[in-house]
């Protein structure tokens, strides 16, 4: 264990290879983010990440795992979960005979669906999935869309307490994203800098509402790569206004805050500029993000197979010595925070757990 370390990175393969052992076990490593690639089954996953704790027990194993498109474990027994837009829609039904619908059916099958995802992921020993996503859906943006509960601030935040409780249930942490809102954008942030031309007192009464709401029960925060020029010229992730003064100062929160994935190619334009992979972490984390994402650069068709991922690491070593980034064991504190605090059930007793059970009934 080190005073802080911020990077999550990835690796390329079912298993743990040699240098992706020698950068886990590197102090300014915090945790690892998984994808599709490191999935086969059940068994190998299990076994990569007993292999990762055996490394480093601290290290914070985790994984984007919404339900929809966007969930990276689908065969050998994962449950297929819905797009969030499916509970929001299930909110707004008129009830019939049968079926699922209003809002009392809608909030317990968030609820139900936040366990399975946590209790099927821990028990493969996954710590957290980046979820729930609290984008309003206006319709504009095709990159969050179904992602998103529904437009309504209110019932985002009523969905999305029910999901985290169920995974609360499971033992897992969770992650609101993309703070203070993505859904108003037409731009896709993997590959423009979306802009929000929209007032703070819009943003604030609407798209952030949820994290006002749900302060004390989201335990992350994944900013968003959008500029919001009437607030700061910064794209959020990189900007001290809306991650110190707005989200910690003006809402109360007190969680963990990560970079959304810094290869992005809107990811690491500031100011104009094309920055490096460790300009832009450090902007990150002296902006106030705790933890900085780099994904997908240690697969061989990147640019070095892993060499982003070495460089980043030489480049926050270096400017930890030049005084340009300086730890926070606070952060760290943060980080440590997300990890699993109860032991797991193995898959075998879950499938035969009566909670389980019930909420499979809830999704079905």
């Amino acid at each position: 264990m080190t005073l802080h370390a911020p990077l999550i990175i990835d690796i390329a393969g079912l298993s743990l290879s040699k240098v992706d052992r020698e950068r886990l076990q590197h102090p300014l490593v915090g945790g690892l983010i998984l994808f599709a690639r490191n999935w086969q089954d059940r068994a190998q996953l299990t076994a990569l990440c007993r292999s990762i704790k055996k490394l480093r027990p601290d290290l914070l194993i985790s994984v984007d795992h919404e339900g929809g498109r966007v969930q990276r474990f689908k065969t050998d027994g994962f449950t297929h979960l819905p797009p969030m837009r499916a509970l929001g829609e299930m909110w707004l039904a008129e009830p019939k005979a049968k079926s699922k619908a209003g809002p009392l059916d809608a909030t317990n099958a968030a609820t139900a669906c936040g366990y399975v995802l946590g209790a099927e992921l821990r028990a493969c020993g996954v710590d957290m999935s980046f979820t729930p996503v609290l984008d309003l859906d206006f319709g504009a943006s095709s990159v969050i869309g179904d992602r998103a509960f529904a437009r309504d601030p209110r019932v985002v935040s009523l969905l999305a307490k029910s999901l985290m409780q169920g995974l609360l249930q499971s033992g897992m942490a969770n992650c609101g994203k993309h703070f203070p809102g993505h859904g108003f954008v037409k731009a896709d942030s993997h590959t423009d800098i979306p802009v929000d031309r929209r007032s703070l007192k819009a943003i604030l009464a609407d798209d952030a509402a949820p994290y006002r709401w749900l302060s004390t029960s989201v335990t992350s925060v994944m900013p968003a790569h959008v500029i919001y020029p009437k607030v700061d010229s910064r794209p959020a992730g990189f900007s001290s206004t809306w991650l110190n003064d707005i989200l910690r100062g003006q809402l109360g929160f007190t969680g963990a805050i990560f970079s959304d994935d810094l290869s992005m190619a809107g990811a690491r334009v500031l100011d104009g500029a094309q920055l490096s992979y460790t300009q832009a972490a450090v902007q990150a984390l002296q902006a106030g993000c705790d933890m900085v994402l780099l994904c997908n650069q240690s697969v061989p068709s990147s640019e070095g197979g892993g060499t982003a991922i070495d460089e980043l690491i030489a480049g926050l070593t270096e400017a930890q010595v030049k005084g340009q980034w300086h730890p926070s064991e606070a952060s760290d504190a943060r980080r440590l925070a997300l990890l699993p605090r109860s032991g797991a059930c193995d898959w075998n007793a879950l499938m035969v757990q009566p909670e389980y059970m019930h909420a499979l009934d809830w999704i079905a």
